[in-house]
């Protein structure tokens, strides 16, 4: 049983159809000047429309890249360096995925401020909190749509209404856990940049893209050939695109039709879980249904994620990409304060195809393991 879903999803077949097809007969550089390379980039712009039409952008705004820590990086160094005349200043929140938090370190290093706006018990910044760290040579706004490890929410539309006012900020989001599964209206939130990955939605991985708006400056990182009109040099994944736009179409319409029903089956297993003496760490107002988060104090969550993986069950500690990393979670320490709560939290992460029955297993396993582990873990101190 896969609860997993943050981490990474399944690919559809319909997906990995997509993939191979392409890859046998589009397998040309789209950027060749002969029939087989027209036949290739014209494939990979039909995939461009196709996932812009789903966005609701405008395809010339899209932009391919390898996922959602190459798009943040683009984003986050690629406009700190070309408007660093203009203003050292970037606002963020505690919460944020490494590929953003991480950036922002670096760019301390190089020179910049970096604000880093608390969070409440939800997970939730305070759109008072953001006025209140504005300042005149403030550049950008990078604040996360869906928290991967509690599902937080964040209030992109209002603080999109709030930096309407200041139009020399940039304001980007990381939308890799949103996209497919929380409608966001990109235009009318008035965002900048966007970054979503495709193998969070059943795509594969390796592909992503990076919405931007034509009004931005971007310095790139990498530079060569110029494709995707310079933001993102290198010979473009044809196949990946073409696989990226049949999953995010597929996607939205299975996660659309399931959300309710996942949405119960999330409250169902939390109610469970606290039964067994969990403590949640994910808002049920505001937040993803297709994200729980528990803790259970005084057991270690590497050791709960191997007892139920021995049986057939796969959850997670943290964010894939700091999942071995085996520091309290920053992101329970700054949503609920408590370390024993940070430092015993686990993921359960569902799919719009999974079952009750699967939830209900889930949970039978962990009250026949828990007992076992603290009975342990008493022993041992």
């Amino acid at each position: 049983m896969y609860f997993d879903n943050s981490a990474t999803t399944q690919p559809y077949q319909e997906v990995l159809s997509a993939y191979r097809k392409a890859s046998e007969s589009y397998f040309a550089n789209p950027s060749s000047f002969h029939h087989k390379g027209g036949e290739a980039e014209r494939l990979l712009e039909s995939a461009r429309s196709q996932i812009a039409r789903e966005l609701d952008v405008k395809p010339e705004h899209c932009f391919f890249t390898s996922g959602g820590t190459e798009g943040n990086n683009i984003v986050l160094k690629g406009s700190a360096e070309a408007r660093k005349n203009l203003g050292r200043h970037i606002i963020t929140t505690a919460v944020e995925h490494p590929s953003v938090m991480e950036t922002c370190v670096y760019l301390e290093e190089k020179g910049y401020r970096v604000t880093y706006l608390p969070v409440g018990r939800d997970g939730r910044i305070s759109i008072k909190d953001l006025h209140q760290a504005l300042e005149p040579d403030t550049i950008l706004v990078t604040i996360g749509h869906t928290n991967s490890e509690i599902g937080a929410v964040q209030p992109i539309e209002a603080i999109g209404e709030i930096l309407s006012s200041y139009p020399g900020i940039y304001f980007h989001t990381d939308y890799v856990q949103g996209a497919a599964k929380i409608p966001l209206n990109i235009e009318k939130a008035g965002l900048d940049f966007v970054t979503v990955s495709a193998h969070k939605f059943h795509g594969l991985k390796g592909t992503g893209v990076l919405y931007k708006h034509p009004r931005t400056l971007l310095e790139p990182l990498i530079h060569g050939g110029g494709q995707e009109s310079g933001v993102r040099s290198g010979t473009e994944n044809t196949a990946g695109a073409a696989a990226m736009a049949k999953a995010l179409r597929l996607a939205k319409e299975s996660y659309t039709a399931n959300s309710s029903r996942i949405e119960e089956i999330k409250a169902w297993t939390a109610a469970r879980l606290q039964e067994s003496g969990g403590v949640l760490n994910s808002p049920f107002s505001g937040g993803s249904p297709f994200i729980l988060n528990v803790s259970f104090p005084g057991i270690k969550p590497e050791v709960l994620v191997e007892a139920l993986a021995e049986r057939g069950a796969s959850i997670s500690t943290k964010t894939a990409c700091a999942s071995k990393n085996s520091e309290p979670s920053a992101v329970i320490l700054a949503a609920a304060g408590e370390r024993k709560l940070a430092e015993s939290a686990v993921r359960i992460s569902f799919s719009a195809d999974t079952k009750k029955e699967e939830a209900a297993h889930l949970c039978s396993m962990c009250e026949e393991v828990l007992p076992q582990l603290k009975k342990v873990m008493e022993e041992q101190q």
